[in-house]
């Protein structure tokens, strides 16, 4: 059952100001990785967005570099340091460079999309790569940031980052929610399951699909320029295949039904990495690969079935 406007807003400011005080007393490694898990979730929320229309995209780790180069490099070259700008430029700059290719890539679907997507970000990599005056393959530092023209002082620029990431995940998977539960969400299921009777009733597949590819690009696009300022760092490995790869990881792990799961399966795999990587520095990525198996073969659905009330069937 899908909540009211009313409730879902309601929902959407309490979730804010528990995260809030969460972030007044968690240790600051904790209050990092959260960070990045709020970032890192956004690039998957566009995923999600995504496979709800029936295709994965693997191409989510050149929205991220986009949105990431964009904000550090108005930082570094215009001096312009507002956190919440920076974020929103380098969502409309990853909207913007990938908007020309929506409608090719709205005729694909299956493997043929994914490995479209991948080779653009793959293209994406090696051009940032051999580009010299964005740092090559070393890339380059970002500065801190400001927020509402306020400078950050060293004990509160945690902190801030934290409620700047955390804010833009909440209000991006509030209005993603409601965008699911609009006819333009349903529609988008609708061709998951037979494109043609949605044809059929007048709706343009093509046209749903390379809207909600654009979305995608803007939700990674933010989520990237806020990791970038996290980290303080930027270089081509955003836009690389494994990157892309750790961005689906998060959405098969969140499965489709739930906006919240896909935060809260973007915070589990930072936890899992983090300390797979402490303990067993040399086989982290197989202990991360062991995570995914379990979790498709006990929630096939991702966690978010858990609490979405739906009871879903296996496809033959």
């Amino acid at each position: 059952m899908h909540l009211s406007i009313r409730n879902l807003t309601l929902c959407m400011m309490v979730c804010t100001a528990a995260l809030l005080a969460v972030g007044l007393i968690i240790p600051k490694w904790l209050l990092f990785m959260c960070t990045m898990a709020f970032a890192n979730g956004l690039v998957s929320l566009g995923i999600v967005m995504l496979m709800r229309g029936g295709v994965v995209a693997f191409g989510q780790g050149l929205m991220s570099a986009i949105g990431g180069y964009t904000a550090a490099l108005i930082f570094q070259k215009l001096g312009f340091t507002d956190g919440i700008a920076l974020t929103l430029l380098g969502g409309l700059a990853a909207t913007l460079l990938t908007a020309p290719f929506a409608p090719l890539l709205s005729r694909y679907r299956g493997i043929f999309f994914s490995m479209l997507t991948l080779a653009l970000s793959m293209v994406g990599y090696g051009i940032l790569v051999k580009t010299e005056r964005l740092g090559g393959s070393d890339g380059f530092n970002l500065g801190r940031i400001t927020l509402a023209g306020q400078a950050l002082s060293d004990d509160g620029v945690g902190y801030a980052l934290y409620a700047l990431a955390m804010c833009f995940a909440v209000v991006m998977s509030y209005l993603c929610r409601i965008y699911f539960d609009s006819t333009r969400g349903l529609i988008t299921q609708a061709i998951r399951d037979n494109e043609l009777r949605v044809e059929y009733l007048g709706s343009s597949v093509r046209h749903t699909m390379a809207l909600n590819f654009v979305l995608a690009a803007f939700l990674g696009g933010c989520g990237g320029a806020l990791a970038v300022m996290a980290l303080g760092h930027i270089d081509p490995t955003f836009s690389y295949w494994t990157t892309s790869g750790e961005f689906v990881f998060v959405a098969i792990l969140a499965g489709s039904q739930s906006v919240v799961a896909i935060m809260l399966a973007s915070v589990i795999l930072e936890a899992v990495r983090s300390f797979s990587s402490s303990y067993f520095p040399n086989t982290w990525q197989l202990v991360l690969g062991l995570f995914l198996l379990f979790v498709i073969r006990f929630l096939p659905f991702g966690i978010g079935s858990l609490w979405s009330g739906k009871q879903h069937k296996e496809r033959a």
